[in-house]
């Protein structure tokens, strides 16, 4: 069993997102890319960012929340993933809850809402999070120099199949 596969302390509930969680997400968000990025570039402010949050992610997207703690307003969110479709458009978790099997909680909900098969990209930088995906059957297949996104960083397309 990898340190990844260790269950997360206390009960970790899994409930669908809701416009209230904004604010929440997006510092969640902002947190954990500059805790497993900090070479990324910054490329929209804080405030940008959550009104992205607000008006695209949750009301565009399938949002699904990760918590611990007491289930109400109290309860810590400590991860989050997002989905249009096959595409898994993002998968974060906040900086300490990383490597307690919250990851593969939010990414088997993920395979639960789109069976046949899922895509996505990450920085190829990003070794933390390419060795999460290749981990849970992810195969890379196209890299890119970075020009396709506002970050400029050089990225990689995963997808996976239930057919393998």
């Amino acid at each position: 069993m990898s340190s990844d596969d260790r269950p997360a302390a206390g009960p970790v509930r899994l409930r669908e997102a809701r416009s209230g969680d904004a604010d929440r997400l997006t510092r969640l968000f902002l947190a954990s890319r500059a805790a497993a990025m900090p070479y990324l570039r910054r490329v929209h402010s804080d405030e940008a960012t959550l009104g992205w949050m607000t008006h695209v992610v949750l009301p565009g997207t399938d949002v699904w929340v990760a918590e611990l703690g007491e289930e109400g307003a109290d309860a810590e969110i400590v991860g989050f993933v997002s989905l249009d479709g096959q595409e898994l458009e993002h998968l974060y978790l906040s900086p300490g809850a990383r490597r307690r099997g919250i990851g593969t909680l939010l990414l088997a909900k993920a395979r639960e809402r789109s069976p046949e098969g899922l895509a996505l990209h990450t920085f190829q930088r990003n070794t933390a999070a390419r060795a999460f995906y290749e981990r849970h059957g992810f195969t890379p297949s196209e890299f890119d120099d970075g020009s396709r996104n506002e970050e400029g960083e050089p990225d990689v397309r995963y997808r996976w199949t239930a057919a393998g």
